[in-house]
């Protein structure tokens, strides 16, 4: 048993029979500093269960009640070279319990595991070839275009009226469910585990409240203890049939009742879920609206993650269309402000019917291998990003502020600068969205140590940036797509013209080599 993995105590005992979803057993464990209370679970055919995830190295000692009695202790080896512990939200990025830095590229397959066994191996095969570390996935199975096989499982069984009865789990199903977020812990990646949506014909989506609250109390005992799960109350929540009062209850009960408090979000259709909640630790959001991403993290002061911008694809859907160009695109945008986007893949397997966003195979597409280059880069630099906003918005700072400060920074500026502060103090807010989305600049920095500018469409001949001059800079020009990079500048600080070969898909990468 070691740190940072899931201890399971198992115990036997008498067959349950009846309601067993919220049965009396708890553990308390002590050690190390750390004091957590687990309640345990019922697995099936006289098997009951409890979780428990060191955070650190040491003997614990444990104590049971309820329907198992019994004390006892645990030896808690050191972590595995490349285990981190769970992923946290620090700021507006993520990191690891250790305090590695994590960058989520994620990737998404809402259906996998109600797919035939050999389909889903395929795609874990899949899985553990392409630069993914999170995966979006559900736990109800999904009803919509090119997704209506039956599972063979479902979370729990039914009455005798043929009613799903939330207190019978299906042992199964769990065993499966569990199986799959182990594997993908195994390979690195984040099981980004969707908890309710609205694309279904079994059901699910109109349990009652108090039915919802005990699948979601099975759920927690079972899988709170794996350190690599992600709680998204639901895909596309603002289209489900419950009310917002619903969706709060139930963002509170996960939260208070997962002993580990997980990373825990709401994906949305239209409205954004209102990420100022206490719960909430990230912006999980569908949006087009690049321009956008730096202003929601500057809002909320929390990760931002695209998890749905398009697909790359041929579907006749618009959102299942887009190029490998595209998509590589949309992640290279996403990163340059400091936040985060999801992959996702719709091309069309005639006579199959297998689409990677809905059941998982093989992967097709350009984009992965684009995403991966990026991934790279990006793991290489000396810290997480943030947006350099554009000049306009340092206009609309000026334009706000006292006349005497205003005339001290004109007497440093152009003399066109005084224009264009006027003409931004003029503008609406919603004259300035739709300024900066026409004018959007995908660059960004760590602190002086870096700075990268995407040039996304752009088929600039060169251009002039402006360094610190208090250090020196390695200055390297990048093929997004064709993924090369080459050194212009070994040593360089100050204003500097960069010559660039004037196509789409370039970016200029600046990092600080000394003082």
């Amino acid at each position: 048993m070691k740190q940072y993995e899931t201890v399971e105590l198992t115990f036997h005992g008498p067959i349950f029979e009846g309601r067993c979803v919220d049965i009396d057993f708890n553990a308390a464990f002590s050690g190390n500093g750390q004091e957590q209370n687990v309640k345990g679970f019922y697995a099936g055919n006289g098997i009951y269960q409890v979780r428990f995830l060191p955070k650190s190295a040491g003997t614990y000692t444990y104590r049971l009640t309820g329907c198992i009695e019994e004390e006892g202790s645990l030896e808690i080896e050191p972590a595995d070279a490349g285990r981190h512990g769970m992923v946290k939200a620090q700021g507006e990025h993520f990191c690891y319990e250790d305090g590695t830095p994590f960058y989520p590229f994620g990737t998404t397959v809402y259906a996998l595991i109600h797919q035939p066994e050999e389909l889903v191996d395929q795609t874990m095969d899949s899985l553990s070839k392409a630069p993914f570390n999170k995966l979006r996935f559900c736990v109800f199975p999904k009803s919509y275009d090119y997704n209506y096989n039956e599972p063979a499982l479902y979370a729990f069984e039914k009455d005798a009226e043929g009613n799903w009865d939330v207190g019978r789990p299906c042992f199964a199903f769990w065993d499966e469910l569990e199986k799959r977020i182990r594997e993908l812990d195994r390979m690195g990646i984040q099981a980004d585990l969707i908890l309710f949506h609205p694309y279904d014909r079994w059901g699910f989506d109109s349990l009652t409240q108090k039915e919802n609250l005990a699948y979601l109390d099975y759920a927690i005992r079972r899988l709170s203890a794996f350190p690599n799960i992600w709680w998204s109350l639901a895909n596309e929540y603002d289209v489900s049939g419950k009310k917002l009062e619903d969706w709060e209850e139930i963002e509170a009960f996960v939260a208070e009742h997962d002993p580990w408090h997980h990373l825990l979000s709401c994906h949305n259709c239209f409205p954004i879920w209102d990420a100022s909640r206490k719960n909430i630790t990230h912006l999980s959001i569908q949006t087009k609206a690049f321009w956008n991403l730096a202003k929601l993290r500057e809002t909320y002061h929390k990760p931002v993650v695209l998890d749905e911008c398009c697909y790359e694809g041929n579907l006749p859907m618009y959102w299942g269309s887009i190029s490998g160009h595209e998509m590589a695109r949309r992640f290279w945008r996403a990163v340059a402000m400091g936040t985060y986007c999801t992959h996702g893949e719709t091309f069309l397997d005639p006579g199959q019917d297998i689409l990677w966003w809905a059941k998982g195979g093989c992967l097709k597409g350009e984009s992965p291998a684009r995403i991966a280059f990026l991934r790279q880069i990006l793991e290489s630099l000396p810290g997480p990003l943030e947006a350099i906003p554009p000049q306009i918005e340092g206009a609309r700072n000026v334009a706000s502020m006292p006349k005497e400060q205003q005339e001290e920074i004109f007497s440093h500026c152009e003399p066109i600068f005084r224009n264009v502060v006027t003409a931004v103090s003029r503008m609406s807010e919603q004259e300035m969205q739709d300024f900066l989305a026409a004018e959007c600049y995908y660059q960004g920095h760590c602190k002086e140590d870096c700075y990268l500018y995407y040039y996304d469409t752009r088929t600039c001949a060169e251009d002039t940036i402006t360094l610190p001059e208090n250090g020196m800079y390695r200055v390297e020009v990048i093929d997004t797509w064709n993924m090369t990079r080459e050194t212009v500048y070994e040593r360089k600080n100050g204003r500097i013209t960069i010559t660039l070969p004037g196509r789409e898909d370039m970016a200029v990468l600046a990092v600080r080599i000394e003082d």
